[in-house]
């Protein structure tokens, strides 16, 4: 029999949602398709749907929008092409199934278009009506974290219709050693690093070598044990090496730290529903990092990189999956044969 494909959508903001849907994809022996702006050769190239300014918060400042849609800008150009895109390609290629990642306009498409859908759930509070209306259409729900990280406050019912899938990343850089350093990682959701605070950080630790990478504002007096290296080609080495990293709760960096099994100080950044904060608390609560809600004071660093050393690494691997990839991808395969095979029954 032949497979219908998989479709993954693939939402632009950050880095985390492309790496997770091309380490399913690398791993499935189904079919998949990603659909985004900025695939690229790798699938379905969208047209952009971001605001004129090119910041995308997910707010379109339009008016009368539906209760059950978080995004819908009027006379949007880009909006009109890639909803035309994504239904043309589902009318040619009558998928199996559409996994969204993540987007409430996106899985409404898709299930308006007759194809069960699988909407990947980030932590936060999505119990908003966009979010929860999008969760009931939907086939079934992924959440690509550890069920203990869950927030107290999700739906009973969402829970029970949830699959969690931690470790969804691509394989682990391999053992290497270390390079001593401390590790400050910006990445691409968030402000840049200030540049002023990583110096005064540097100079109240002399005796140990400091590294940010990402973008970071100019820092004028560097200390000799400060290096700014900006982007990186290979980001999840240089945290598998690291000595402590430090960043913010973001997906693609939380993950990272999680498959190198690193000491961790995160400090969340604000996101739409408190995505940040809800790993951050989840990670506080099990004694997987240390979690600051401000950038401290310079004399609390050689305190803070101690606290974060003498964590156990238990509570770090224990919200790691090593097969992560494999096994979102062979649960996925096991929703699409089941719709497939459904669709046929009826």
């Amino acid at each position: 029999m032949t497979r219908r494909p998989i479709g993954y959508y693939v939402h632009h903001h950050g880095a985390g949602h492309r790496a997770r849907a091309q380490a399913i994809a690398a791993a499935s022996s189904w079919p998949i398709t990603l659909l985004g702006t900025g695939v690229g050769e790798a699938g379905i190239d969208l047209a952009d749907d971001r605001p004129a300014s090119g910041r995308f918060d997910g707010v379109d400042a339009s008016g009368g929008r539906p209760a059950a849609l978080h995004y819908a800008p009027i006379d949007h150009d880009g909006v009109r092409m890639r909803v035309a895109r994504v239904a043309q390609w589902i009318a040619t290629e009558r998928p199996a199934l559409m996994v969204v990642d993540v987007s409430v306009e996106m899985a409404m498409l898709a299930r308006l278009a007759s194809v069960p859908t699988v909407c990947v759930r980030l932590n936060g509070e999505r119990n908003d009506a966009p979010h929860l209306a999008a969760f009931r259409s939907a086939a079934a729900l992924l959440a690509p974290f550890h069920a203990d990280l869950e927030l107290a406050s999700t739906p009973t019912w969402v829970r029970e219709r949830t699959c969690y899938l931690p470790g969804i990343t691509q394989a682990a850089p391999g053992t290497m050693p270390s390079s001593g350093r401390i590790l400050v990682v910006f990445g691409r959701g968030g402000a840049p690093g200030d540049g002023a605070r990583l110096a005064e950080a540097a100079r109240a630790c002399p005796d140990v070598q400091w590294r940010a990478i990402g973008p970071v504002s100019p820092v004028g007096d560097c200390p000799p044990n400060l290096e700014i290296a900006g982007w990186v080609d290979d980001a999840a080495r240089e945290i598998g090496a690291a000595d402590v990293v430090i960043g913010a709760a973001g997906e693609g960096l939380v993950g990272a730290i999680l498959v190198t099994d690193r000491p961790f100080i995160c400090l969340p950044e604000a996101r739409p529903f408190g995505e940040q904060q809800a790993t951050a608390s989840g990670l506080a609560r099990l004694g997987a990092a240390v979690v600051l809600q401000d950038w401290p004071e310079a004399a609390a660093w050689p305190s803070l990189l101690a606290q974060a050393k003498a964590l156990p690494s238990q509570a770090r691997q224990r919200l790691h999956n090593p097969q992560g990839a494999q096994a979102a991808a062979q649960w996925l395969g096991r929703q699409a044969a089941k719709l497939c095979a459904g669709t046929m029954a009826a």
